[in-house]
């Protein structure tokens, strides 16, 4: 086994560390990069998060008029398996192209907390670092039931790169990337049927927007079942049946989606002396640093940060502050941001919701219209869904707002400004808008 040394070793190809990488080699700093998939280069996001699923998303939408639907499964397949590897192959040379950046495809386990084994299939390196950067990321979780390993039944990975079109698919789990999943595959023309555990749809939403979310649904054929505790799968040679509390469903395909876990396996953090809380994510202070560990930091979902690309992105700004600026930004910063569910049409927030803001004694102003009313939206022939937002009655101070409508994932970045900057609701009433366009709409939202 040979050994090297490093200024910088980065565990896993995520955005965090991609980034990081990049930003210490700009310093004039070495860095080595581990990643034990060489599907993973560039994370998550790119190879089977955000990008594979908002490009299915897109090209059904392209063609959701045509009627032979195989056909629209098959092409957008075709183009998101045209477009992932390349972004993939790009991720991988920025980085592998430059001097003081070397990428390693190898499985990696902490010997100690400054020691780090790399196996490849046919090498073991031993890496001493002078920083440790881990950015593993997250997985999804298996359900612990009988039968939860058959051919039929997978998880979101697999979903994204299915070979046939499902007739019938059965999605366990009531949550928002069951509802991406839902939207997407009713556009291949599968019968989809969502089993959720759960007394009550969406929890954490409004009612009214709850409601409007499964009104949508049911008009697209979508079918909800609420209360429903999944306690099997048994395979049959053409067909699999879903057993639950409420009867047995017949399904060709099975998305389970009950949430995700660190994705430490492996890595031995015991070793290292790095802590896990109950949840498995490693436990970091405020600036990301290992608890105990000054010289070990952990980024990205794999910390029990928000699992979104782009707080993995703001995760590194927090860790290149400490190495490069003053310090000062940690995750105390961070009080909102704006988060979208790919729908149709999206569901896009931030802030608080109306029984978020009751809960915590804050007297409100809702102000709330359906998306219909905005011209743009009878020009697209999107006019589902609604727009929300909830005002501080004596300070005029923005508290939340919810845009469940068209082009919501793009407007709502506005308020994240808007926020942090305390512009008041009044401003937004006021404000010239280009038209026609959803974001005109605001005008009579704040009215």
């Amino acid at each position: 086994m040979k050994t090297i040394h490093t200024q910088n070793l980065i565990i896993g190809f995520g955005k965090a560390g991609k980034t990081l990488a990049a930003d210490l080699s700009k310093h004039g700093q070495e860095v080595i990069l581990v990643e034990q998939n060489t599907e993973m280069y560039g994370g998550t996001c790119i190879n089977i998060g955000c990008i594979p699923s908002k490009k299915l998303l897109v090209e059904g939408a392209k063609r959701s008029l045509e009627n032979d639907k195989t056909s629209v499964f098959q092409a957008a397949m075709s183009a998101k398996n045209g477009l992932i590897p390349k972004l993939r192959t790009a991720n991988f040379a920025k980085l592998d192209n430059l001097d003081n950046v070397q990428v390693i495809h190898a499985k990696a386990h902490f010997k100690d907390d400054k020691t780090v084994i790399l196996q490849s299939d046919n090498d073991k390196t031993e890496v001493s670092a002078e920083r440790i950067f881990i950015n593993t990321g997250a997985d999804s979780n298996r359900l612990d039931v009988a039968g939860a390993d058959g051919k039929r039944v997978f998880y979101s990975t697999e979903m994204l790169s299915l070979t046939e079109r499902p007739k019938r698919l059965i999605i366990v789990g009531g949550g928002y990337i069951s509802l991406e999943f839902a939207f997407m595959y009713k556009q291949f023309g599968s019968e989809v049927t969502i089993l959720d555990n759960s007394e009550t749809f969406l929890p954490r939403e409004d009612r009214d927007v709850a409601e409007e979310m499964l009104r949508i649904l049911n008009s697209k054929k979508i079918n909800v079942v609420q209360n429903m505790n999944v306690h099997g799968f048994v395979e049959h040679a053409h067909e699999t049946v879903v057993q639950t509390t409420q009867g047995d469903f017949l399904a060709d395909a099975i998305l389970v989606a009950v949430g995700r876990h660190a994705n430490t396996q492996g890595l031995a953090l015991e070793q290292a002396g790095i802590q896990t809380d109950n949840r498995g994510f490693i436990q970091t202070d405020n600036y990301l640093r290992v608890k105990g560990k000054d010289h070990i930091w952990a980024m990205g979902d794999v910390a029990g940060s928000p699992m979104f690309t782009y707080i993995s992105l703001d995760d590194y700004r927090i860790v290149r502050e400490q190495l490069f600026g003053q310090g000062m930004r940690s995750r105390d910063d961070r009080t909102i941001f704006p988060t979208t569910t790919f729908t149709e049409p999206p569901l896009s927030q931030i802030g608080m919701t109306e029984t978020a803001a009751l809960k915590a004694g804050r007297q409100v102003k809702v102000l709330k219209m359906k998306a219909e009313a905005i011209p743009k939206a009878k020009v697209l022939g999107q006019t589902d869904g609604l727009l929300k937002a909830i005002v501080d009655k004596d300070s005029d101070e923005i508290l939340g707002v919810t845009l469940f409508c068209a082009e919501a994932h793009e407007m709502i970045n506005l308020f994240k400004m808007a926020m942090d900057n305390h512009i008041p609701a009044s401003y937004l009433k006021n404000q010239i808008f280009t038209h026609p366009t959803m974001s005109e709409g605001l005008n009579d939202l704040f009215a």
